[in-house]
């Protein structure tokens, strides 16, 4: 069977700031799919990660389809509405335009699609990251698909011997996409070169030797769209694994890391990614950066799961080790690498503070 799995997911306002949506909100969200998606929908689940409410859905319609992206918008104005009525924080803060017009990229909320012709065994993983941006992902792909140290499938699996396709989209570009395609491993070092720089090309797509999708990541950039800067990305992520895929525990392991990546307070800051729990809040220093793992096996379209990968006393370790790495990092306050680069700052308060002490330098 042919089956496209559909994410969307965006912020449409939360409780005590940045931390998490009501019960009322998710609940408002979930019933309208349940109301509204059996026009269009195989199967779905609702899910939040920190303060963004994230919809996956199953369904034969293709990626950016109309009616698919319409029901997903609808649901999350509909959560929006209910979280203005409680008087959340940035209720529809990520819903940057309130027309519909044929399908939600552009309109602020994370998007990632991926359609291929069902396996007899279809496992995939989605992950959904909170407090940071798209380029999060690059280093645990880097290390999946291209490592043997990571993935000894690499070496050990014939099918995987043959490598992958990277889709690496520079983020930084306003006016239209600019994808590049490169091969691992022959151009493996083409690959690290612009994956070393996060804040502005990011994996967007992978593919096996066959041609089969592996990997769809959201690398929608929301000041690219509103023109300003209006919050981190929050991106989501599909990986189908096993078979000529790596393996679901290949996938995952480079997330013991923790590794810095751009996010938490006032999404100007360099902090660790924290692997958690499903439905997991915000808390220290509106973060630290949050990233989930929810497994599934589809079939016929139908969705067996969610398993809460991250949620094994193993994680627990790699936890502590990250709110130690976070402590670290915030002991070095607004200085040096703590911060991100001006270019990339959430707030532009200290740059019209610069431009006015700069009027007041004075050659000697």
């Amino acid at each position: 069977m042919r089956v496209t799995l559909s994410v969307i997911k965006a912020d449409v306002g939360s409780i005590g700031g940045h931390l998490t949506p009501s019960t009322e909100v998710l609940e408002t969200v979930a019933e309208h799919i349940h109301e509204n998606g059996h026009k269009y929908l195989i199967d779905h689940r609702v899910h939040f990660t920190g303060d963004d409410v994230a919809i996956l859905m199953t369904h034969e319609r293709g990626a950016d389809d109309a009616g698919i992206h319409g029901l997903a918008f609808e649901a999350l104005m509909a959560g929006a509405k209910t979280a203005k009525a409680q008087g959340l924080y940035g209720a529809g803060q990520d819903l940057l335009k309130d027309a519909f017009s044929g399908n939600v990229r552009g309109m602020g909320p994370a998007v990632a699609e991926m359609t291929f012709d069902e396996r007899p065994n279809e496992p995939f993983l989605f992950f959904a990251a909170d407090k940071t941006d798209p380029g999060a992902f690059n280093l645990p792909l880097y290390l999946a698909f291209t490592d043997p140290m990571n993935t000894p499938g690499l070496i050990l699996s014939p099918e995987l011997g043959n490598g992958f396709e990277f889709v690496i989209m520079d983020v930084n570009n306003t006016e239209r996409d600019r994808v590049i395609r490169l091969k691992a491993p022959a151009e493996l070092y083409d690959i690290a070169a612009l994956l070393r720089n996060p804040e502005r090309y990011v994996v967007e797509a992978i593919y096996a030797a066959d041609g089969s999708q592996a990997v769809a990541v959201a690398t929608s950039r929301l000041h690219n769209i509103a023109g300003k800067y209006t919050g981190k990305d929050d991106p989501v992520m599909l990986v189908r694994v096993q078979k000529q895929f790596p393996a679901t525990g290949e996938v995952v392991a480079p997330y013991h890391l923790a590794p810095y990546v751009a996010g938490a307070m006032r999404g100007s800051h360099n902090m660790p990614l924290m692997p958690v729990q499903l439905n997991s809040t915000i808390s220290y220093f509106d973060g630290p950066p949050i990233v989930t793992c929810a497994a599934f096996c589809v079939h016929q379209g139908r969705l067996v799961g969610p398993t809460d990968v991250f949620d094994h006393p193993f994680w627990d370790t790699v936890r502590a080790n990250c709110a130690a790495k976070a402590i670290d990092m915030r002991r070095q306050g607004f200085f040096g690498p703590a911060m991100l680069p001006m270019d990339e700052l959430e707030y532009t308060g200290i740059v019209e503070r610069l431009t006015a002490l700069d009027k007041r330098f004075k050659l000697r």
